[in-house]
């Protein structure tokens, strides 16, 4: 189905990029969703014998404009909007009325919020009624009334992230890898009733995945409810980051994401009090971006290093005995620069950090940039770390990614910190005081990972520039 909508969105002038397509399906997605949610509330509130208020109104129902019916079901050709008249009635009319919903909500909790938030955000790239017309009728064939339609549907948009997350280094900043991400979620054992929070949400991939791991048990209704309503936290800066990850939790399950679009780092770290704190800390914040003095004004260290500041507010914001597992660059376990050693400093005074797991280039897609995956507990100082070093023994690429097999050995060996040709740990004691270098050094005859060079890192981008090119150029002669 995504194919068909996605050979739509080709051939769509306004639609240029794998982001784009991702964007726009998930805009009609989350408006066919919303209709079948409604229906079926309509139906549930008639066996009762109570009406239902509808939340969007007649006139802007999906029902109505994007996919009318005749008397026996079948599509009504003879009244539907398409051409000219469509465009207008979307851009002019369906998205202005869908953004007033953000002032109408009674919090940002509620489903009108997220509506009003989502069409605040995002904007019909369609320039063609004929192809929106085309796309509107393959959405309405998509099912969201089972958990099995919706599982379906779950399964495909996330290959759908994944492509635009390999698409290029924008799409890259998207997508953690889900191996990776299950591996995290079964260290840090989440529990029914924990609060779990990514305040660099990406493509919701952490509390999607979360949300598939509690929901393995057999649950009451009531751990159900807490699931769907008091588990999972998220806080997004970019906007289609911001849609696609409320529309991907909807489709594991979560009515309405508890996602917040705000730039995490604004918030002063000194005004964190413990109403807002989380046990559990699930992320793989950016990296590499470089925030501005007055950002940096709102942490004890500051740095222009992204990742760096994250690491501060993830710290901050976990319960005492709270537990995380943060992907960061390399680099941070061996930097000299003052920032560094004092963010590793308080990392090992005021925390846990207990399994350190080492990731091989190419885990990331297009990214270039190597990473590792700390595992820590706030409230209690580091003892020892346990370490471990993931080796595929195969080279990692867009055809050859991160599977579960791969890191089933870390998974196994992590439960008792048991020593490998991949694992040792090292105590407190033999850290040292001044520099906190936590670099990852196999005593088991691994060598010492040593970073790339800035001309293997300038190869790299040339090799990304002229792929894009190449891409670009057979775009054109399509045109």
């Amino acid at each position: 189905m995504f194919k068909n909508l996605d050979d739509v969105l080709w051939k769509e002038a306004g639609c240029t990029t794998e982001l784009d397509y991702t964007e726009q399906s998930s805009w009609m997605l989350f408006l066919k969703y919303l209709d079948d949610l409604e229906h079926e509330r309509a139906l549930k509130a008639e066996l009762r014998g109570k009406s239902y208020d509808f939340i969007i109104d007649e006139a802007h129902r999906w029902s109505k404009w994007a996919a009318p019916k005749k008397a026996d079901g079948s599509f009504d050709h003879d009244t539907a909007l398409t051409g000219d008249d469509l465009i207008a009635f979307v851009d002019r009319d369906l998205f202005p009325y869908l953004q007033g919903f953000k002032q109408k909500a009674e919090s940002p909790n509620t489903i009108e919020y997220k509506i009003g938030e989502i069409f605040g955000e995002i904007k019909n790239r369609f320039r063609s009624g004929y192809s929106l017309r085309d796309a509107l009728e393959l959405t309405d064939e998509l099912r969201f009334r089972s958990q099995q339609e919706k599982h379906e549907l779950s399964d495909l948009y996330e290959a759908k992230i994944k492509r635009m997350g390999n698409a290029g280094r924008n799409g890259g900043e998207y997508y953690t890898p889900r191996p990776l991400i299950r591996a995290i979620v079964q260290v840090v054992k989440p529990k029914v009733g924990e609060r779990i929070y990514d305040g660099a949400v990406g493509s919701a991939g952490f509390l999607c995945e979360a949300h598939d791991y509690l929901r393995k048990g057999k649950l009451s209704t009531s751990q159900l409810e807490t699931l769907q309503v008091s588990t999972f936290y998220g806080k997004e800066k970019k906007s289609l980051a911001y849609v696609i990850a409320i529309m991907n939790m909807i489709l594991h399950g979560i009515d309405a994401p508890n996602i917040v679009h705000t730039n995490t780092l604004s918030e002063n770290l000194a005004d964190i009090q413990e109403k807002d704190r989380y046990e559990v800390v699930l992320a793989n914040p950016p990296f590499g971006g470089k925030e501005r003095k007055e950002v940096q004004q709102n942490f004890p260290i500051r740095t222009g290093e992204t990742a760096f500041l994250f690491l501060q507010h993830f710290i901050k914001i976990l319960k005492a005995g709270g537990r995380g597992g943060i992907v960061i660059k390399n680099t941070f376990l061996s930097n000299t620069d003052n920032a560094s050693v004092s963010l590793r400093k308080q990392l090992l005074e005021s925390c846990n950090l207990h399994t350190v797991l080492d990731l091989p280039g190419g885990t990331f897609q297009g990214a270039g940039v190597k990473t590792v995956v700390l595992f820590f507990e706030k409230g209690a100082p580091t003892r020892k770390v346990w370490f471990y070093q993931l080796d595929p023994r195969r080279n990692l690429g867009k055809t050859n990614p991160l599977n579960d097999d791969d890191l089933a050995e870390f998974v196994e060996l992590q439960k008792t910190h048991a020593d490998s040709p991949k694992s040792w740990s090292i105590v407190r004691a033999d850290i040292n005081e001044t520099t906190f270098d936590l670099s990852v050094k196999n005593p088991n005859g691994g060598e010492e990972i040593t970073h790339r060079s800035p001309q293997e890192i300038m190869d790299e981008i040339a090799a990304l520039d002229a792929e894009s090119a190449d891409v670009l150029a057979n775009i054109r002669t399509l045109l």
